[in-house]
């Protein structure tokens, strides 16, 4: 099954933006597709407002990209992670592309 990396908002309205995410992970499964969204997984345990542990979160995140085949791009906004995610995903050589859920 092809993994979808979910490439979407996590910070500002934590809550709200943690709510899109799962919905657009239904909107992968909905296409055939396995979703993967490490900004849901990660916030379980670790906290997005203390840099060292937001750091590790995006590193590990980045881990599971390299074992995704493509990153979709949600939102309406590019924050400052997902442009991390987005210019590691080039720098892999992984298909990046803009999705309109």
């Amino acid at each position: 099954m092809k993994k979808i990396y979910i490439c979407s908002p996590l910070r500002g309205n934590t809550k709200q933006n943690i709510k899109d995410a799962k919905k657009y992970c239904r909107y992968v499964i909905k296409r055939g597709f396995m979703p993967i969204a490490p900004h849901i997984y990660f916030t379980q345990f670790l906290a997005d407002d203390i840099k060292k542990e937001r750091n590790l979160g995006l590193k590990m995140g980045m881990e599971l990209m390299e074992l995704c085949d493509e990153l979709w791009v949600f939102g309406d906004q590019i924050t400052d992670g997902m442009n991390k995610e987005i210019n590691y995903c080039k720098k892999i050589n992984k298909a990046c592309k803009k999705v309109k859920a």
